[in-house]
């Protein structure tokens, strides 16, 4: 026989803000490759942290951005994420030496079956891992300076908001390295520029693109004169999102995520059923009760 359990007593309101009290003080894994930090409340800094080797995307950073952003998005505590690089640049895309290993690994497997198995899982991995930054429920904020090459293009693709310094160049360089780019350029550019002739441009010669250029098309929103000014105003822009009620910022990056895939229709058709649920929220009602009474600002609770 089954037993049957009191709603009251399975879903108790005391054991479940008691799981929340506990999560939300947990603290952050440390990763061998990024640099976290927590500039202002409920604002997150990732920083790629490998300075040394101008940031270039080895085994480790791959895996410690996809749990990272992972992390990042389930944690109460953080609201807006910025994403950056230290050191002279942004990152200088796929660890070639790092990468290199894989493929002696691979020659010392005789059959073309089980060399594609491994290799397809490997592309997953890493596929997934720049997903994470997409998927994450807190809008993320691409600050880049100096270059942004390869496997770093593919990567802000990912956020939601990007940035740059004057001195910001991207390049799409797999063309270069006898590859198609695999993990969210070709995929998520389209979607970001809308130029079709632009993208196979700078995917075929693998130029660089410069500051300006990349404002101008719209792959970045604003251009700042330094590194020093770029991540300070990231940083101010990601508390004013911070400010904000998470639900109402986390429900936007959702319902703006999935209408991109999909119809229009598709897209009303989800927000509304989203926001049956929403409009009860407490942050819809005192954000709705501060405007109409010219109030304070709220301040919304954790979710």
């Amino acid at each position: 026989m089954f037993r049957v359990f009191p709603f009251s007593k399975v879903f108790s309101l005391k054991g479940l803000n008691q799981s929340k009290k506990l999560f939300s003080s947990m603290t952050l894994k440390n990763y061998k490759s990024l640099a976290v930090s927590e500039p202002s409340p409920m604002v997150y800094h990732v920083q790629l942290n490998r300075p040394e080797k101008l940031n270039a995307i080895n085994d480790d950073m791959w895996i410690d951005v996809g749990e990272c952003f992972q992390e990042l998005s389930n944690n109460s505590d953080c609201r807006v994420v910025v994403l950056s690089g230290a050191g002279k640049m942004f990152t200088a895309g796929i660890d070639l030496m790092d990468a290199m290993g894989l493929f002696q690994e691979l020659a010392d497997l005789p059959d073309v079956a089980r060399k594609c198995k491994i290799l397809d899982m490997k592309i997953k991995q890493y596929q997934d891992s720049f997903t994470a930054i997409e998927q994450c429920s807190k809008p993320v904020i691409a600050a880049i300076h100096g270059g942004c090459i390869g496997g770093g293009v593919d990567m802000i693709c990912s956020a939601d908001i990007r940035y740059c310094s004057s001195d910001a160049w991207f390049q799409i360089k797999e063309v270069d390295l006898g590859m198609a780019a695999d993990v969210g350029t070709l995929q998520r550019l389209p979607k970001i520029i809308g130029s079709h002739s632009l993208i196979k441009e700078l995917t075929y010669t693998c130029r660089k693109m410069l500051a300006p250029e990349a404002l101008q098309v719209g792959f970045v929103s604003q251009v700042f004169s330094d590194q020093k000014s770029l991540i300070d105003m990231a940083v101010d822009c990601a508390k004013k999102i911070a400010e904000k009620s998470p639900v109402a910022v986390q429900g936007s990056k959702l319902s703006l995520n999935y209408s991109r895939e999909h119809s229009v229709e598709d897209g009303l058709n989800h927000i509304r059923m989203r926001n049956q649920v929403m409009f009860q929220s407490e942050d819809f009602i005192n954000a709705a009760s501060a405007l109409a009474t010219k109030g304070s600002p709220p301040t919304f609770s954790k979710l």
